[in-house]
């Protein structure tokens, strides 16, 4: 009896836990077939977390987050940039694919199996799969740089000064850098802002060319009411201005105007004397150089001459060789020293024109744009070895003596003309000259090469009154002259 009793209660015990079992395991399979009808928890797609969601709760999600502005700073303007304007496109399909494929890849009771036991090899992230149009985003950063980019600005002159008022530096947008890290943005949930790379322009500068207006400016400017002649040449382009001017008119010079060389014409005997100097001068020609330039000796030049050139026809040597050089209106007719014979008697496009006449000295002459061009020469010569002094003087001047030259006409530190419109201690190569008659002065000239930071020029100036040159108004004309050309190659910065 009690052994019947027993087994009865352990047969009702265990159809119990039987039942309870198959209840369990209905319950279970019912969770799973939920659980497999909608994303696996933990799953996160393109960063964004959709675990639970069925696809089109995912997809709403996913467009939601991705479909927010990207913030663009310009500087100091905010730019709301949504991705629709960019054709940017979730791959939503693509991705929950992914996972549907992992999702559904198992046999049904294979994978209910792994779930009681509490086992899956499912992926928790699928990586972000989405396009944009990059046309239609540099479309719009084209915008963008049509509303906020700035130019630069040149310097411009301050009215009636020979000062220039600092030039604007410009910003630009530098587009393809911007594509890379808009991209980016586009494409990341946690650094959706972008600071636009941008480019700065400096300034650019004048206008060469607008010189000759600032020029003829200053001119106006100093009230001078006789005749002023420039040539300036920009060294680094080979640019030229050159000009005629007389109480607000423009003077032709095609031919050139002649103007009295004094002792300008001292650069021609340079040259002429050190194409036969050699490379190894005595230590008396080369005082006799240093004294011609530096000292402005003009018995110095004579005996130089002599010594060198020719005793009797140094002179006129040295104008043919001029000629040859194609400086057909510069020439020296004869010695510096009273009384000294006229050697020739020279004709020239430029002392033959009757439209002006500055009353040239008929010993020695030339004209701004030819002294200039000799510097030039002398300069290239200096630099390179090579210019047109090699054709005329064909081995007889190195580079060493260009050099050489020069460094001669930098010694002659005059305090007044070129040299007083440029900071203290800047190089200039050059020769002034005037001549004085029982006290009356009608001609100043300077020519000279300007060594300075923001770049090399040649300047030459020539002024003249017929009745008589003030030599403070005319003096501080040439300065000023000289110090404007000098500071639009310096510009301020800001």
């Amino acid at each position: 009896m009690n052994k019947r009793r027993t087994f009865s209660t352990l047969r009702f015990l265990s159809i119990l836990l039987i039942l309870a079992a198959i209840v369990l395991a209905v319950l279970q399979l019912v969770r799973f077939s939920r659980v497999r009808a909608f994303l696996p928890a933990g799953l996160i797609v393109a960063g964004v977390p959709v675990g639970g969601l069925d696809r089109q709760q995912a997809a709403q999600r996913l467009m939601e987050v991705y479909s927010s502005p990207i913030e663009l700073y310009y500087k100091d303007a905010v730019i709301h940039l949504y991705p629709s304007v960019t054709d940017f496109q979730l791959e939503i399909e693509s991705m929950l694919s992914v996972a549907d494929y992992q999702r559904t890849s198992k046999e049904f009771w294979e994978d209910y199996w792994d779930f009681l036991w509490g086992r899956t090899d499912f992926p928790t992230r699928i990586p972000l799969s989405a396009t944009f149009s990059e046309a239609r985003l540099r479309q719009y950063l084209d915008t963008i740089v049509e509303r906020y980019d700035q130019p630069s600005e040149p310097a411009i002159p301050v009215a009636g000064t020979v000062s220039f008022q600092p030039g604007k530096p410009g910003t630009s947008l530098d587009v393809d850098t911007a594509v890379v890290l808009i991209e980016s943005a586009l494409n990341s949930l946690t650094s959706r802002t972008v600071n636009l790379p941008l480019e700065r322009s400096d300034p650019t500068r004048p206008v060469f060319q607008n010189l000759e207006i600032l020029l003829k400016q200053t001119v106006d400017v100093s009230g001078f009411d006789g005749l002023t002649g420039v040539y300036l040449m920009d060294l680094q382009t080979g640019g030229e201005i050159h000009f005629a001017y007389r109480q607000g008119e423009d003077i032709p010079v095609n031919p050139d105007i002649a103007f009295t060389a004094s002792s300008i014409i001292k650069i021609p005997i340079l040259v002429s004397a050190f194409s036969r100097i050699g490379e190894n001068p005595d230590p008396e020609t080369m005082k006799l150089v240093e004294d011609m330039i530096v000292n402005s000796g003009n018995e110095a030049a004579d005996w130089l001459m002599d010594r060198e050139i020719d005793e009797t026809r140094a002179p006129l040597i040295i104008s043919e060789e001029m000629q040859a050089l194609g400086l057909e209106n510069t020439f020296l007719a004869g010695y510096f020293s009273l009384g000294s014979p006229l050697l020739a008697v020279y004709e020239t496009p430029a002392n033959t024109r009757l439209d002006v006449n500055t009353d040239p000295d008929i010993y020695n002459q030339t004209t701004p744009s030819e002294i200039g061009m000799l510097l030039e020469d002398l300069y290239q010569c200096a630099q390179s070895g090579g210019s047109a002094l090699n054709a005329v003087y064909p081995g007889q001047l190195t580079q060493n003596e260009c050099q050489d030259m020069i460094s001669f006409l930098i010694k002659n530190r005059l305090p007044v003309l070129l040299t007083a419109g440029l900071p203290e201690g800047t190089p200039i190569a050059h020769k002034h000259g005037w001549v004085s008659n029982n006290g009356v002065i009608n001609t100043i000239g300077d020519a000279g090469i300007i060594y300075t930071p923001g770049g090399n020029y040649i300047l030459v100036t020539f002024v003249y009154q017929p009745d008589q040159l003030v030599w403070e108004q005319a003096s501080e004309l040439i300065a000023e002259l000289s110090q404007a050309v000098y500071n639009f190659y310096n510009l301020p910065l800001e």
